[in-house]
């Protein structure tokens, strides 16, 4: 993957966290958000097919997604905050269904989006519950780190 491709992943993955919480907020369908998005303009110079594939495997994935996260969880996934449980179900999704993304950047990128858009310390709460993820679906990878 070229340094390029690299930065339009990362800044899809900006927004796909503004796309997947404006969608657990307003619960419009995941075209509709989509669909608004790249009206805005607000997608230059991101991986829009890696967006819109996240978008759409979270939102139509969402309770699997929710299912993998539980047991994993100090409290019910509907206690979460959104940006939190946004950030949590799209590393979910990438770690179950896009294993050509290593898992320690999976955890990387939402950890950096955490710090970003989460609650003061909420990166150590994402990032804990996504390790002990990659630990149970990607077991032969996350062991040769």
């Amino acid at each position: 993957m070229t340094a390029s491709n690299v930065w339009d992943r990362r800044r899809a993955r900006r927004a796909l966290v503004q796309a997947v919480y404006q969608w657990q907020i307003t619960s419009a369908d995941a075209f509709t958000v989509e669909k608004e998005f790249l009206d805005s303009g607000s997608l230059k110079k991101v991986d829009t097919v890696f967006f819109k594939a996240l978008l759409r495997g979270v939102t139509l994935g969402s309770d699997e997604l929710d299912t993998l996260l539980a047991p994993l969880l100090d409290r019910s996934v509907d206690d979460l905050d959104k940006v939190e449980l946004a950030m949590l179900r799209l590393g979910a999704y990438e770690l179950k269904h896009r294993i050509d993304v290593p898992f320690r950047v999976v955890i990387d990128e939402y950890v950096e989006l955490a710090r970003v858009f989460g609650a003061e310390g909420s990166f150590k709460y994402i990032n804990g519950v996504l390790d002990r993820l990659a630990v149970e679906l990607r077991p032969l990878e996350r062991a040769g780190t």
